[in-house]
This record gives structure tokens, sequence and C-alpha cells, in this order.
């Protein structure tokens, strides 16, 4: 983690009393986001292993930055475990190696605690939550019947609330929801992404891909964990001095910047689909009501 990346003093340049840079960080977000979505989707539509490889490569990369943020003088030996306990679970979820999947789960973070020098508690957790943020997209995508129409759905859901808690919380205003964690974000902005989030939720319901009632109330669900799961990240960044996660996506800041509402999101749902559908209908489980 670069000295840049540590939290310093915000100082911008102002324009009629707005920061000059604030536009052209807008543009910036919209064109990565019109380049990645698509992208996200298409992937997410063939499923299979190239959502699984994608599914694991994002872990590992945020993996990275949380050690990083929780490590300035680095752990290369926990590290190295976590990321071939990452690479052993993606591996073994496509292949269906269920007692594998447990095995890494179980020896990557014990091992990850032990061998740590320095923090050992925060090396373990950064594993586990992107461990379960993989395991959840994956088995989540798996379900044969319910899997790419219940990605769509938390990914549409957590786009809209984050573009309608965005646009709000700057365009309203007002009390800010929780200034010691995230100074900048405000209960406008929150209503706002739940808000948008539900509309998006009703349009699916109308194209058909499940009964309005429970989507709607799984859209606000889902709003509000993906932000919680915002505050979170910001919590930890915050712990440690640290601004931006990392510099890997332009005008988001790192993967945990942009991923982190989606990552509680995914683990959210995917825990409410293996309780309903179990481990082979967690898709389901979670989308038919």
């Amino acid at each position: 983690m670069s000295g840049a990346e540590r939290a310093a003093p915000d100082v911008q340049l102002k324009t009629n009393g707005k920061p000059a840079g604030t536009y052209r960080n807008l543009i910036v977000r919209v064109a990565v986001a019109a380049v990645l979505a698509p992208i996200a989707i298409v992937i997410a539509f063939a499923g299979g292993w190239l959502w699984t490889l994608l599914a694991t490569v994002t872990a590992i990369g945020l993996y990275y930055e949380w050690h990083g943020i929780v490590n300035e003088a680095g752990e290369k030996r926990a590290f190295a475990i976590g990321v071939v306990a990452l690479e052993v679970i993606g591996l073994s979820l496509w292949f269906g190696w269920t007692g594998v999947v447990l095995a890494a789960v179980i020896v990557g973070p014990t091992l990850i605690f032990f061998l740590s020098n320095q923090r050992p508690w925060w090396n373990t957790s950064g594993f586990v939550y992107t461990a379960a943020a993989l395991i959840a997209s994956v088995l989540l995508r798996l379900d044969a019947t319910m899997g790419f129409y219940a990605l769509i759905f938390v990914l549409f859901v957590v786009w809209a609330s984050d573009i309608g808690g965005y646009f709000a919380g700057r365009t309203i205003g007002g009390p800010k929801l929780w200034p010691l964690v995230s100074p900048n974000k405000t209960w406008a902005g929150a209503i706002g992404g739940v808000t948008l989030s539900v509309a998006v939720a009703f349009a699916m319901a109308k194209f058909g891909w499940g009964h309005t009632l429970p989507l709607l109330v799984l859209a606000v669900a889902l709003s509000v964990v993906s932000q919680l799961g915002d505050l979170f990240e910001s919590a930890v960044k915050r712990a440690f001095g640290v601004k931006d996660s990392g510099r890997m996506i332009p005008g988001h800041g790192g993967l945990l910047d942009r991923l982190d509402g989606f990552v509680a999101a995914i683990i959210f749902a995917a825990i409410i689909g293996f309780l309903r559908g179990g481990v082979d209908g967690v898709g389901r489980g979670f989308m038919v009501w």
C-alpha cells in the first residue's frame, strides 16, 4: 500500500464553490462502469468456468487489497497461503469437490493466523471475507435453472443502490449517515439507493423474473445490506488510516472500494438461497418465493 493511498488531508481546487475535479471524476466513473458492467453481465451469462475464474481472480484481488490495508509492512507467507487457498476453493467449486472446499476453508485461515507476525486476526478475517464472497458468487451462479437470474438481480440491485445513493447524496445532501466512519454518506443517499433498487426490482418483476412483492422486499434488503457492506469497508480503512483500498479501477479506487457492497449483498443472497434451496439450489432458493 503506497503512501499516497494512506489517509491525508483532502485538498481540492474549487470552482464556483464546487470541487474542480467533481465532474471529471464523474465522467471517469461513468466511462469505467460503461465498460466493466457489460463485461460482467456477459461473463455472468456465460457462467461455468468463466464466471468461476472471474470470481476467483476477483477474490484474490480483494484479498490483496485487504492485506495491503492491514499490513503496511507486508506478510508474504500469510498472503501466499491465502492466495493458494482461494485458488483451491475456486477450482474445487467448479469441479464439485465439496470436501476440498471445506478443507481449504478450515486449513487456509488456520495457517494464516498462526503464520502471521502481525495482526493475525485481521489477516484471517480478510481471507474469510474474500473466501465467503467467492463461494457465494459461484454457488449462486451454479444453480442451473435460476443461477443467472439470481446473480443478475443481485448485480442490478447493488448497482442501482450505488447509483441512487450517489446522486441522491450529492443532489439532496443533508444529515450524515455515519460521519465518524464515512463523512460523505448521507441519509438522503441511503434512501435514494433503496428507492432506485426497488424501482429496478419492480421492473424486473414486470419482466417475469419473479413475484413482485418478494422481489421488492429482497431489493430493500439487498440495498440495505450492500450499504452496510460499504460502511464496513470504510470502517476498516479508517481504522488503518487508509483513504482508498487501491487504484485498480479509475474513478473508483480499488476493488474493495467498488465491490464492498456487492460482497455483502452476494453473501446475504447466498445464505438465503442456501437455507431455502440447499447447496444445489441457491439461485432458486433466493429467487423463487
